[in-house]
């Protein structure tokens, strides 16, 4: 009976041991990994978080930073998870053995200067959910091989150097929710699918052109987020793209965007769309009177366009649901009086100056600057006539 106590008693210190975080050890094949992608890596500081990585003094998955583990491995050992570097400019060419680590759920170099083109295999890890390379020197184009990351949940490529179009099979992604690839060198058509579970896209400071397709956007019925300013979109933007059930926030502000065609939300249609910005555009026709009847929407920038009439009373008078915080009309060529209910708003920011209005005293801040000669405004007036 005493032995038997003793063989217990054992047996449950050895099952602690194994799990004291002071005696875990790393998947061998993820040590060489980890190790061969440090030794590449060029800092610009002695002090960093990746000179922390002793790997004769300590266990990766001690690392007092950069490295996440969990013990999944059934033959107990700790896989690395997650690496994430701190933002000062460390320099290397991401070595293809980063695809042993096959634990990896989380890869965040972002911030540094990691150079040439982003390796292929770093889509074959299969548990890949985070891949964020925002902010490097990335050249090349997206590799094919993204297709195979199914697991992948947020794509960040953002301000690198890589060129080619948006990939249209990036949309076999069915986990991906955060697409960004803002402030890079791509160019054509944004792809008639995307990816259907998108929640944020963000393609913003490229040189995209062509038409938002009802095709590519009307299946997204789980975007709230859509970023394609500073490209070099055309056409009107029809109804539709308002109407889109999760949609709160759009910018497609510095476009060629000619037109803008709005329809009021249904009593069935759940629209949450919080703020728009098409500004700096080359948007002409009077203001969409039907934007008052979207509840949600606080926030409207039409600045810099071409837009002529005058500001809708309903604005003011009649706004659904909550009243409009900031509108941003300023550089167009409204005409006739602001309605005055906006002299009473408090806590509002407006901006309708550089237009044709009347009584818009220079005195109200958001009536500056000064509207624009009334030479300007006839022969504006006149050419609509004509």
């Amino acid at each position: 009976m005493q032995m038997q106590i003793q063989s217990l008693f054992l047996i449950s210190i050895f099952f602690s041991l194994l799990s004291s975080p002071t005696l875990s050890l790393t998947l061998p094949s993820d040590i060489a990994a980890l190790a061969d992608f440090k030794s590449i890596i060029t800092s610009p500081r002695r002090l960093s978080c990746l000179s922390t990585w002793n790997f004769t003094a300590s266990d990766p998955c001690e690392f007092p930073c950069g490295i996440s583990c969990a013990r999944s491995d059934p033959n107990c050992y700790s896989r690395i998870i997650a690496i994430t570097l701190d933002p000062i400019g460390y320099s290397a060419r991401l070595p293809d053995s980063l695809a042993n680590l096959t634990a990896l759920q989380h890869l965040d170099l972002s911030g540094n200067a990691f150079y040439n083109r982003i390796p292929g295999s770093l889509f074959t890890l299969p548990s890949l959910k985070t891949l964020v390379l925002a902010s490097n020197s990335f050249t090349g184009l997206i590799p094919a091989s993204v297709v195979k990351a199914s697991a992948l949940q947020k794509l960040d490529l953002s301000r690198n150097s890589i060129t080619g179009s948006v990939p249209q099979f990036l949309s076999s992604l069915s986990s991906l929710t955060t697409l960004d690839l803002s402030y890079n060198r791509l160019s054509g058509p944004i792809p008639d699918t995307l990816p259907l579970n998108l929640v944020q896209l963000a393609l913003r400071g490229n040189s995209i052109t062509g038409f938002l397709k009802q095709s590519a956007f009307a299946p997204l019925g789980s975007i709230q987020v859509i970023e394609l300013a500073e490209n070099r979109l055309q056409g009107k933007l029809e109804s539709w793209f308002f109407l889109l059930p999760s949609l709160q926030q759009v910018n497609l502000s510095n476009n060629s965007f000619t037109g803008i065609s709005v329809q009021s939300p249904t009593a069935s249609n759940t629209n949450q769309l919080v703020a728009i910005d098409l500004g700096f555009n080359q948007i002409k026709g009077t203001l969409p009177v039907q934007l008052a009847q979207f509840g949600s929407l606080v926030a409207v920038s039409l600045r810099h366009n071409a837009l002529t009439g005058p500001v809708p009373a309903e604005y003011c008078m009649a706004k659904k649901g909550v009243g409009f915080r900031r509108l941003l009309l300023d550089g167009n060529f409204l005409s006739g009086e602001v309605p005055e209910g906006f002299f009473e708003i408090k806590d509002f920011v407006g901006s309708f100056g550089d237009n044709c209005l009347e009584r818009c005293p220079d005195s109200m801040a958001f009536c500056s600057p000064a509207q624009k000669p009334q030479s300007i405004c006839k022969r504006k007036q006149h050419t609509n006539w004509f």
